[in-house]
């Protein structure tokens, strides 16, 4: 019981999350409450290693994945629901504690005597004989601890504590001035014309906005419509909006979210990366990118340029060839003189619709959610050998829509569960897509491990009227990405909770079984069977398939380069002193964009104001991560090419390969001993660049 009287769910850790109890005035107390009592067991452990002045595994590791377990468990809960349930009142009851949380954070993370004892303990003849994944989670902590600024003196320790408070509050203000800029922007359409194009989904959800926003009367064949910057609307709108005018406007209001007024966030971007370089300075590295990488699968950042050269130059003649021949059928098909960035899209899908015959639109009515989770989890059976069933109601949920699944091994015993919540909710949730853990894997504590629990988040288009949430093939791919993510933590056999599922992975590693998964969804087993229209039940025609598929390569090339310049300009932003340069983001963004797009972005394009990955995510210096664990994937996946697709022996076989090694293995072996377990060799781009339609002749 709380001090307000009140059962606290942030103090109820190590069970499933009592959504239900959950009050935002119960964060404020009951982190402190919880702070509280955390300094005191801290201070315990301290007393206790000084005066034994040894220590081993369970004296001292035990007590710290607990302190660790406690604190991720509550702070967690509050962090998920300011993604997918924010408000004013939450965003202020975060804002008030999360300064002494980061502040506990690094009151553990510098403690002198945990860290020579971990020092000690990892000399001892004992270490030897731990289990690797012990041996690697205590390497981790001492890391850790180093990166914290354990070994600096005290005024510049207090100067690093400083910097680390102000860039999670900047982190946070950052990404609720992007939600505010998004849910902010709303452009009413009331003319036919200027709805002219706009699939029926778009129609719909655009109806429906904006009977919530007060046009009461609004229907999807009469309109008003209310456009918003939000992915399902604005995306299909900018791919088949006849209107060029309004797709300029759509596009331009995009390209420029919260760089402007209040929710500006060009002054925080700037301060945000000076804190980065100044911490990275004081750790005795020469730039923030040098310290990402530290902890991260890549050796250093030539080795990342490396990567990221390799493939832009293997893309670059095919985008720029995208563009000759997107532009010479644009001018065919009725524009007048060149491209502009408002235009790719549009003109995107009318050369994906005359050369391969189809629409995205018109693969949404086969692909309605209850199938396609259906035949993802069918697919899940047949891979690794596990079942996977609602169990709706069994916990309590945030929101109405969100779904509560188990997943079961092959004798049915329950292995793991995990939260769905599928649909875009703009008003209190944030975009993009994500998997987090609400529970993780540890044998601390009970005689039986504790099962895994994930949350799954996607931003899909909901359901409208009695029609269910019809789903792109993007979408469908979405779903595929956070699914294998969610595998990955799910299924994970490491005992120990600090290196169990997703946990001590290296960061450019993480995204390998996620873009593995997608990889399926080009199989045409796999798609044909999680398909079914939401009318009939017929699935997806064949020919249809061969088109997707024909069309995996469509446009590759720019597909590419997009990637290398998003992941380029978050290493160059991190790798230089813009104090000492005197540039700013911006002159740094049209200087990598000279070498990385072919249409290079408007003047006054602020896309680095909602890049959300690098500013308020895990992803500073690590975006080039998707290009890296994606060359992992794909040769990953080359291994089920090579067994043989069709054969249902051979991709059993080799998917419990995968389960025991990418998946069962987790955070307790380094990346490259993993992929070595599956493949028998090191990672090859060949894979990517074949599947991409970029690999040269030879």
């Amino acid at each position: 019981m709380s001090a307000t009287g009140k059962v606290n769910p942030l103090h109820l850790h190590g069970a499933l999350p009592r959504f239900d109890l959950f009050e935002t005035e119960l964060v404020v107390p009951g982190v402190r409450e919880l702070l509280v009592d955390l300094e005191t067991h801290l201070a315990a452990l301290e007393a206790d290693l000084k005066a034994t002045n040894e220590s081993d595994w369970s004296s001292l590791i035990d007590p710290l994945e607990t302190l660790s377990e406690r604190l991720g468990f509550a702070w967690g809960l509050v962090g998920h629901l300011m993604g997918v349930q924010n408000s004013e009142t939450l965003r202020e009851a975060h804002s008030s504690v999360q300064a002494e949380v980061v502040g506990f954070g690094l009151r553990l993370a510098q403690s002198r005597p945990i860290f020579e004892a971990l020092e000690s303990l990892r000399a001892a003849d004992a270490f030897r004989g731990l289990e690797p994944a012990q041996q690697r989670i205590i390497e981790s902590l001492l890391r850790e601890a180093r990166h914290a600024g354990v070994g600096l003196a005290d005024r510049e320790r207090e100067r690093f504590n400083e910097i680390q408070a102000e860039l999670a509050d900047l982190g946070t203000r950052f990404s609720n001035h992007v939600l505010d800029a998004t849910k902010a922007f709303g452009l009413v359409l009331r003319e036919p014309d200027e709805i002219a194009g706009a699939p029926e989904s778009v129609r719909q959800l655009a109806a429906q906005n904006a009977r919530e926003h007060g046009e009461k009367d609004a229907t999807p064949e009469q309109g008003p419509w209310r456009i918003t910057l939000d992915a399902p609307v604005l995306m299909p709108f900018l791919e088949h909006g006849e209107r060029r005018d309004l797709r300029e406007q759509l596009y331009r209001a995009y390209v420029t979210r919260a760089s402007a007024g209040d929710l500006d966030n060009t002054p925080l971007i700037a301060r945000i990366l000076v804190l980065r370089q100044e911490m990275a300075g004081l750790l005795g590295f020469e730039s923030y990118a040098a310290l990402s990488l530290d902890s991260k699968m890549a050796a250093d950042v030539a080795a990342v340029g490396d990567l990221l050269e390799a493939l832009r130059t293997a893309s670059i003649d095919a985008a720029r060839e995208d563009l000759v021949v997107l532009q010479r059928y644009a001018n065919e098909i009725g524009l007048a003189g060149s491209l502009r960035l408002w235009d790719v899209g549009f003109y995107s899908e009318r050369l994906r619709e005359a050369r391969f015959d189809y629409s995205e639109e018109e693969l949404r009515p086969y692909f309605p959610m209850p199938r396609v989770l259906e035949g993802l989890f069918a697919l899940a059976g047949r891979l690794f050998g596990v079942s996977i069933e609602a169990a709706d109601g069994e916990t309590t949920v945030w929101h109405p829509d969100v779904r509560f699944f188990r997943v079961r091994d092959e004798a049915g015993k329950s292995l793991a569960a995990f939260f769905l919540d599928p649909y875009s909710r703009p008003g209190d949730k944030r975009g993009g897509a994500w998997m987090d853990e609400c529970l993780g894997r540890t044998g601390l504590g009970s005689e039986a491990p504790r099962e895994a629990v994930a949350y799954l988040v996607c931003n899909q288009t909901p359901p409208v009227g009695d029609r269910p949430s019809l789903m792109s093939f993007d979408e469908v791919l979405t779903l595929f990405h956070e699914f294998g993510h969610g595998l990955q933590h799910m299924l994970t056999r490491v005992d120990y909770g600090l290196a169990s599922g997703i946990r001590n992975i290296e960061w450019d590693a993480v995204e390998l079984p996620s873009q593995f998964m997608e990889n399926w969804c080009y199989h045409r087993e796999t798609l044909l069977g999680l398909s079914g229209h939401f009318e009939t039940g017929e699935p997806l025609p064949v020919e249809l398939f061969e088109k997707i598929e024909a069309a995996r390569t469509f446009r590759a090339g720019s597909a590419m380069l997009r990637q290398i310049y998003f992941a380029t300009m978050d290493i160059e932003l991190h790798s230089e002193d813009l104090e000492q340069s005197g540039e700013s983001v911006f002159d740094i963004q049209r200087r990598v964009a000279e070498r990385t797009t072919v249409l290079p972005p408007l003047a006054e394009d602020r896309f680095l104001c909602s890049f959300g990955h690098i500013f308020a995510g895990g992803y500073a210096a690590g975006y080039y991560s998707y290009k890296w664990a994606e060359v992992l994937s794909a040769d990953a996946f080359s291994a089920f090419e090579e067994a043989g697709l069709e054969d249902a022996a051979a991709v059993s076989e080799t998917g419990r390969r995968f389960l025991e090694s990418v998946l069962a293995l987790g955070g307790g072996t380094p990346p490259m001993e993993v992929f070595k377990a599956f493949r028998g060799r090191e990672p090859s781009p060949d894979a990517l660049l074949r599947h991409s339609g970029l690999m040269p002749v030879r």
